[in-house]
């Protein structure tokens, strides 16, 4: 049974960035936009991510750091923080997931998962 007092909702969404990706090159850039909705009982900060990102050859790349766009947001309930970043793959399709590690005010951490999300270049899956 969840802990409903921890609950982080994440929204993405995904775009191809044409005039950034070189086909030819095996250089494919997606943006992606990602909205962090506090919707538990208790206030917490985004310390970390952690993405593992796959490309359609199965290359595995895992990036972890602090906060996300230099940023460690502080969300009360009822909050949300977008925010948009991107990901260079070389293949046309690839996938991301990961998750965040939060920590409320009283000093208790916990992982809000993010789910496994398709990065594509538009049209070509069906």
């Amino acid at each position: 049974m969840e802990n409903n007092q921890y609950d982080i909702r994440i929204n993405v969404n995904t775009s191809y960035i044409d005039d950034q990706s070189e086909p030819d090159a095996d250089r494919y850039v997606f943006a992606y936009t990602i909205t962090i909705s506090n919707v538990g009982a208790v206030p917490a900060t985004l310390l970390s991510r952690h993405w593992i990102i796959t490309d359609a050859n199965g290359k595995v790349q895992e990036v972890s750091g602090d906060g996300v766009v230099g940023e460690q947001p502080h969300l009360n309930p009822g909050e949300r923080f977008r925010y948009s970043s991107g990901a260079v793959l070389a293949t046309p399709v690839g996938a991301m997931q990961g998750l965040y590690r939060m920590e409320t005010d009283t000093g208790a951490s916990f992982d809000a998962p993010i789910a496994a999300f398709t990065l594509a270049v538009p049209g070509l899956l069906h």
